[in-house]
Order: structure tokens, then C-alpha cells, then sequence
């Protein structure tokens, strides 16, 4: 025992000390110093001037540069310690102010709580603006500084659609903000069937009641409070906050009163007209009712960030460490190990997110997670996916989810558990849903820096053990978990899926340079609607005609255009568009065509199939003085349904009504009976009110590139059959001349733009009249592009009825023959359109 003492008190005391006197350390190293100068001395002659080809850089050399940084530093520590409210008149006369740079960058450098940083015009910034601004093209859209795109030309679409493809792409969506309604369940429902479409009530009880409880969300149109046909105001998504029901609720009446809380995610665009319909709808029903209905912005308090791609949901795995979970019975009915029929929480098994296929769509999921800063660097970089879900039954009675798959079994268990809840309590996250609450902002980055420093200090034995880090002067109080909520965006078949992060907006900053160095690829607006054309999706405010919003881009747009042109010398400036498209132009073509399509199916008059009247073709014509967007847009399968019933149109070859597959449409192309309805002028169309129209794909027959603003015009049969009997190449086809390109539509002194209708005989073999126009065109790169346009409903109707009968059943398509002509192209190019509403049941799905 005395021998093993002696060698521990002799290995402690060769151990080294933990600090170093570099005084003593010099002295006792003086010999071998003199030693090493004496050396060094005898080497360079005793000269210790530098060489003359090196003086260069040592002469010119000043230091002027680093004096400055040291006095702006040494401000910046006094404007930091005042009030910066004050700064120009308690600043010494002697001091110079602080530039405008400097305070601007210590101004969006700082993390409040809660808020966007305003400008001196009251346009907000992201609190990823920094970021931002040093790497995109920066603009001014709905009241915020947004990145419009990369820097260059606009041209980048290839390497996006590649990142798209491959990786992940990112974008700060935080600029949609959310009203929160609080209320009963029954009037919170009441308020969304008056003003979304289609409404909870519409769905099917599988689906209705996920969203109610809080597990899936939904995507509808947002209407003014009114008529059924209402002005749009945008696209929007809610979500409720999740709940448990216990058994006695379900024996009464008493948890539909419960009290419940709702967001609605809005655009920015149309923010302050939405929040304005659902503050009207909560106003109209507590007067009916009696009962109270909060309705509250939570701007400035939520930040959204949307991953894109087919990694998107490694790399949430890579950054998301859930510290705790919340799960819900509903998960029944997925690929979840859960008893069925389990009264008894204790009895559930727990799920995990290793794969993504076990989580449904529009699946909303509540985190608790670690800041990702904390996260080891060998833990993420060395991720892999598990290959098999854990089997938790043998743990017990809590709720796990394993987001990382690659922690220990202890660490998961240990880590991920939930506690039961109880009763009606509230499953979500209350620092996210209660907006009365404090949610702590993240953790200084110095301060991390700090620990980390001392950390690697202590680990090479040069400091004091006992000192921990430097304390703070600021007495905020911060946190190192952060509350979070997943959503898993509708997915295609066959398209890579979508996610949403929703945070508090104090984490932002933190999870985004995050997920930025981990690798995904951050994308603008420009870059997001390229991939909502490659998705096949509808991109607000772009490819919304009916909403107020889209008006107000395309007069920017517009601005922005004519100021371009207006730079151009005279003789090479291009002519002008209409921006926006003329929409007004389809009611002066409706008669047109519907007279030329009754002719050839030998109708005596345009009355026996349009059934309008004088005074009711009167208010078409006055219609030409306007240039809005006077029509519907049918979004919903039963909304065309009712207008065609409406008009007496039930005759026409529309399908909405069908549960549509490639097998049944198949089936109805084919029936022969199809084509006897309506002939003869047996059935009559009144349609003497708003057109309608639909949202339609357009694919190029053979070849050609559809811009966005290009008009779609009807086809005669002649027109078709050229395209369809032609082998090579399709030049010297139906082409206007040059000349009659920029008189196709004509400006008027008000403004607007109306159809130049051609009075010789040689115009009219070239002119077309136009069913809609193209809102998206095609992505360059894309290798099956794809446009998005709306056409008018009974004008496709009857292009495909003159189509499918000049055709055999068995050749017949589903698509319709269409001709689309670029604004300042002369070329009509064959397209195929695609009703969006005969492949689904519902088109308010946008990006």
C-alpha cells in the first residue's frame, strides 16, 4: 500500500502545473535564449534589418485601418452602454457621429423577443435580412424587404431545379403571419364556413376531424364575409390547436365549449384585407350569438421556414434533437404502433420518425428541441438513418420519437418521453399557442463562444477548473431548447415532399444559419416560383387573377417595366404588353366562338346554346371599358358543379363531379352516348352572368416555350390537324405577320387594353381569339415544363366537344387542343390543357 502511494504522490507531482510565469519561465530558459540570439546574431552579421526586397510590403504598410476598428469599437462600447434613442445629443462635440452603416448593422444584429425591425418608412426586415442582403437581390413587397433572387439575371433555374432535385432548398417564409381566433369550437367552425371555401363541413368526417384535433391542417380560399361567389382574398392555412377528449366529454355537450384557439396563416399581400374579413366574420357572429370571439395578429412573434426537396427531412433530422415530444391517438389510423382501441393512455406504444413514409400528410407535430449550436459536430456530420423503428412496448407508458436515429437506446428513452396527460389539458406547446406567455430567446452567440472557450481551456490544464465563464451584464433570460411545430406539406405523387418550420421569431437567426451550414441551398421569391412550376402548384399572388393582391404585383411589375423600356434609345425600344393580362378580352371572344362552334355542330343561333338576351349582351359590352378580373374562379370540383348547373350547362364535357382516374375519365372519353347530349338546341345555356374560370396545365405539343403573360386562343380543326400531320419541324405554320404582333391588343387613353378585331379577309386567317392566359410559364432546365393558366370553363367545354367529334372514341384525349402565342412572338405554338379540377377534387393547394 505504501509503495502505491508513493507512485501517485511522484506521478502528481511530475505532472505539469496548470498556469505558466512566463517571467520565471524566461529566467530559467535565459542561457539557452542568449544561446539562440547569439546564433542568430552571427547568421545575418548582427544585422537585423529587413531585406530589401522585402520592404516593400513592410514600408507600405499603415496601420491606419486597424487604429479606426479600435476607435469605433471603443464608440460602439459607449453607444451600447447609453440610450442609442439619445445618441445625437448626448454624443461629446469632439466625437464623431456613428455612421449610418454601423448602427444599421447593430440595429439588425440585435434579437428582441419579439417584432420585426422597421425602416424609417415603416418597411419591416426579415430577421434573416443580413443574410440576406449581403447575397440576393433585395425589394420592397407588402410593407417588407424581402429577397427577390439570387444576384445575376434571373437566369439560374437549372442549378435550382438541381439543388431541387437533389438536395434541399430553403426559404424564409416568415412574412406569412397569423391571426390566432380563441373561442368555442362550434363558433370557430361557424367563422370558417363564412368565410373559407371549401369549409370544415364540406369535408369528409375522417379528414375533419383530424384538422379539429389538431393533428393535420388544411389549405382553403379566404373570402369576404357575403354571397358564395365573394371576393377572394387569398389562399390560406389553419390549424387548430391540438386537444384530448376524454370519455365523459364524449357522453356530453360540454367540450364543443370548451375554449379553443385557431391560426389562420396569411400572405403578407393580403394581410391586412384578410385580417379585416376574419375580424368582420367574429363581429357578425358574436352579435348573432352573444358569445365572445378573440381574434389577434401574432405578427412579429412566429417565424416560418420551408424546406424543400428530397433531403429535406435528413436534414431536419441532422438539426432537430427533440428534448420532448407530443403525440395524439389519432396516429391510429397511420403506420403507427398504437393498440387499437385503447382507452388507456399507458396501453399506447410509441412512434418514431425514423421513416418518413409513416407520417402522414399535413401532419402537424410539437417539439421541444435543443439549440442546434450545442449540437456535437461528429454526431451530426456522422448521421445515418436507422433501418428498422424501435420497438418501445417493453419501455413503457410514455410517447417516444427518435427525429436523430442515431442515439443509444438509453439516450432516446431517457430523453424523449412525454408525460400523460390529463383530462382536456392541452397537448401543444403553450409558449407557441399562448401568446400571453414569454418565450426566452435564444442564448448569446459570444456567450457559447465563451463557454466553448473555457471548455478547451480547462481540457489543456491552462486555467482554473473552479472559474467558470465570464458573467453578463445583460439580465435577459435565455434558453437553450426551443419549442418548435413540423409541418409536412401536401405531396404530389411522385414529387419530393415539403416542409415547415414554425418557431418563435427570437430562433430564427439561430436555426437558420443552422440549417444554411449543414447544407441547404437558400432560394428567393423568384427561385420559389420556379419550383411551384415544377410541382405543378399555383404560387400566390402570381397565379391568383381573382385577388386583389395579384393586381397590385402586376402594377409593380408593370412599373417596373415601362421604366425599363423607357431607358432604351427610341428606335430599339420594344413595344408594350398588358400587364396584367386583359382578362376583359374573353367576354368580347365569347360570342365569337360559341358562334363558330354551333355552326359546325349546325345550331340555328347563338341563343339556342348562350341564351342572352339584348340587355344581357349589352352589359358585355360595357364590360370592355374595364380591365379587372370581373369573373370567378372555380377552386373546388362542387363550385363548377353548381355553376354549371347554374347556367344550365350539364350537358357540356366538364367533369367535376367524377371521382376522376386515368381509368374512368378513360371510360367517359369513350362512351359514344356522350356526344348526343345537348344537340339540336334541345338544351339552353343562361349565362348571363360572371364567366368562369379554371385553373388548366399546359404542356407544348411538340416544341415551343410559354411565357408568362401569353394568350391562349381556341384552335379551328384546321389548325390541329396541321400540327397532328406534321413530322418535322413545325416552322412556317400559323404565324401573324410582324406587323400585326403589337396590335393584337390596343391601349387605350384610359388605360385599358381591349382585342383589336382584323375587318380585312387576310387578317382573319391568322387571327385567333383568346380563352385565357398563361400566369406561370415555363422553367427553363424543367424536363417536362409545365405552364400554369386559367382558361374559361364553357369555352373549353365546347373546344372539346368540336375536337371529340371530328375524332374516333379511341383516339380521343382527356387533354384539350389549344394554341398559345407569346406577347411579342408572332408563332402560335399547339399546347395540351389540363383541367386541374378533372384529376382533383379540390385545387386551393398552393406554394
Amino acid at each position: 500500500m505504501a509503495v502505491e502511494g508513493s507512485k501517485i504522490s511522484q506521478a502528481s507531482a511530475s505532472l505539469p502545473p496548470r498556469k505558466i510565469n512566463l517571467q520565471k519561465f524566461a529566467e530559467s530558459r535565459a542561457a539557452e535564449l542568449e544561446s539562440l540570439h547569439s546564433t542568430v546574431s552571427a547568421r545575418l552579421n548582427n544585422d537585423f534589418r529587413s531585406r530589401r526586397n522585402k520592404r516593400r510590403r513592410t514600408t507600405a504598410f499603415d496601420n491606419q485601418a486597424s487604429k479606426k476598428r479600435n476607435r469605433k469599437r471603443l464608440r460602439l462600447i459607449k453607444v451600447d452602454k447609453s440610450n442609442v434613442s439619445g445618441l445625437g445629443t448626448e454624443q461629446k462635440k469632439n466625437e464623431s457621429p456613428v455612421p449610418r452603416r454601423v448602427r444599421r448593422r447593430m440595429e439588425l444584429k440585435k434579437n428582441p423577443e419579439s417584432g420585426f425591425v422597421t425602416s424609417g418608412d415603416g418597411t419591416k426586415r426579415l430577421r434573416t435580412h443580413v443574410w440576406h442582403a449581403k447575397r440576393f437581390t433585395m425589394a420592397k413587397r407588402w410593407g417588407f424587404y424581402l429577397p427577390l433572387g439570387l444576384h445575376g439575371r434571373g437566369r439560374g433555374s437549372r442549378a435550382v431545379l438541381r439543388w431541387f432535385k437533389q438536395g434541399v432548398l430553403l426559404h424564409d417564409a416568415s412574412y406569412n403571419l397569423a391571426v390566432q381566433l380563441e373561442g368555442p369550437e362550434d363558433s370557430l367552425v361557424a367563422i370558417l364556413e363564412m368565410v373559407l371555401v371549401p369549409s370544415t363541413s364540406v369535408k369528409s368526417d375522417g379528414v375533419s376531424g383530424s384538422v379539429l384535433s389538431g393533428v393535420t391542417y388544411e389549405t382553403a380560399m379566404l373570402h369576404h364575409v357575403g354571397a358564395p361567389y365573394s371576393q377572394p382574398i387569398a389562399p390560406v392555412t389553419y390549424m387548430w390547436r391540438p386537444h384530448r377528449q376524454s370519455k365523459e366529454d364524449d357522453n356530453n355537450n360540454c367540450y364543443r365549449s370548451c375554449f379553443f384557439q385557431l391560426w389562420v396563416w396569411i400572405h403578407a399581400s393580403a394581410f391586412s384585407e384578410g385580417y379585416d374579413a376574419l375580424k368582420c366574420a367574429c363581429q357578425k357572429l358574436m352579435i348573432d350569438r352573444g358569445i365572445t370571439i378573440n381574434c389577434f395578429s401574432r405578427e412579429g412573434q412566429l417565424a416560418k421556414l420551408e424546406l424543400i426537396g428530397c433531403k429535406a427531412f435528413q436534414l431536419l433530422q441532422k438539426t432537430a434533437h427533440p428534448v420532448s415530444c407530443i403525440a395524439d391517438n389519432s396516429w391510429q389510423l397511420q403506420k403507427c404502433s398504437v393498440e387499437k382501441d385503447s382507452d388507456d393512455f399507458q396501453k399506447e406504444k410509441s412512434f418514431t420518425l425514423e421513416n418518413e413514409e409513416d407520417i402522414p400528410s399535413r401532419a402537424i407535430l410539437s417539439f421541444t428541441i435543443k439549440d442546434p449550436r450545442l449540437l456535437p459536430a461528429k454526431e451530426t456530420a456522422d448521421f445515418h438513418e436507422p433501418n428498422s423503428i424501435i420497438d418501445m412496448q417493453e419501455v413503457g407508458a410514455s410517447d417516444h420519437v427518435n427525429l436523430t436515429g442515431n442515439l443509444d437506446k438509453k439516450t432516446e428513452l431517457g430523453s424523449l418521453s412525454c408525460p400523460k396527460p390529463e383530462g382536456n389539458e392541452i397537448l401543444s406547446d403553450k409558449n407557441l399557442w399562448d401568446a400571453s406567455s414569454r418565450i426566452d430567446p435564444p442564448e448569446e452567440e459570444n456567450e457559447l463562444c465563451m463557454e466553448k472557450h473555457q471548455q478547451r481551456m480547462g481540457f489543456f490544464c491552462l486555467d482554473d477548473p473552479k472559474s467558470g465563464p465570464p458573467g453578463t451584464s445583460n439580465k435577459v433570460q435565455h434558453s437553450r431548447s426551443c419549442h418548435i411545430l413540423l409541418l409536412k406539406n401536401n405531396n404530389n405523387k411522385g414529387s419530393p415532399i415539403r416542409w415547415s418550420v414554425i418557431l418563435p421569431i427570437s430562433w430564427a437567426r439561430v436555426f437558420w444559419n443552422s440549417l444554411v451550414s449543414k447544407g441547404a441551398h437558400v432560394i428567393g421569391l423568384r427561385e420559389k416560383r420556379w419550383i411551384a412550376g415544377e410541382i405543378g402548384l399555383p404560387c400566390f399572388p402570381s397565379d391568383f387573377p381573382d385577388c386583389c393582391s395579384y393586381s397590385s404585383l402586376n402594377e409593380i411589375e408593370a412599373t417596373a417595366s415601362r421604366e425599363k423600356a423607357e431607358r432604351c434609345p427610341p428606335a430599339v425600344r420594344p413595344f408594350r404588353i398588358p400587364i396584367p393580362s386583359p382578362w376583359n378580352v374573353v367576354h368580347t371572344a365569347f360570342d365569337k366562338l360559341t358562334m363558330r362552334i354551333n355552326d359546325s355542330a349546325q345550331v340555328s343561333s347563338v341563343e339556342n346554346i348562350v341564351g342572352t338576351s339584348s340587355c344581357e349582351r349589352s352589359d358585355v359590352t360595357s364590360f370592355k371599358s374595364r380591365n379587372s378580373f370581373d369573373a370567378i374562379v372555380a377552386r373546388t370540383s362542387s363550385m363548377l358543379t353548381d355553376f354549371l348547373n347554374g347556367i344550365q350547362g350539364e350537358h357540356l364535357l366538364l367533369f367535376p363531379q367524377l371521382q376522376i382516374t386515368n381509368s374512368s375519365l378513360v371510360k367517359v372519353m369513350k362512351d359514344k352516348s356522350m356526344m348526343g347530349k345537348g344537340q339540336n338546341g334541345s338544351t339552353q345555356i343562361s349565362y348571363s352572368h360572371k364567366l368562369c374560370f379554371v385553373r388548366v396545365h399546359l404542356h407544348a405539343y411538340k416544341e415551343g416555350v410559354f411565357e408568362e403573360g401569353a394568350v391562349i386562343c381556341a384552335p379551328s380543326l384546321a389548325d390541329v390537324s396541321m400540327w397532328k400531320s406534321s413530322t418535322g419541324s413545325i416552322e412556317g405554320g400559323l404565324e401573324m405577320p410582324n406587323s400585326a404582333v403589337g396590335s393584337y391588343f390596343k391601349e387605350q387613353p384610359s388605360g385599358n387594353w381591349e382585342l383589336q378585331e382584323p375587318d380585312d379577309p387576310a387578317s382573319i386567317e391568322y387571327h385567333r381569339w383568346p380563352v385565357g392566359f398563361v400566369t406561370s410559364g415555363f422553367v427553363r432546365g424543367s424536363k417536362k415544363p409545365t405552364a400554369v393558366a386559367y382558361c374559361e370553363a364553357v369555352l373549353l367545354a365546347c373546344l372539346r366537344e368540336e375536337q371529340w367529334k371530328q375524332t374516333a372514341a379511341k383516339r380521343r384525349r382527356k387533354e384539350i387542343y389549344v394554341l398559345v402565342r407569346n406577347l411579342r412572338s408572332s408563332a402560335y405554338r399547339l399546347a395540351l390543357a389540363t383541367i386541374v379540377l378533372e384529376q382533383q377534387e379540390e385545387d386551393v393547394t398552393f406554394l
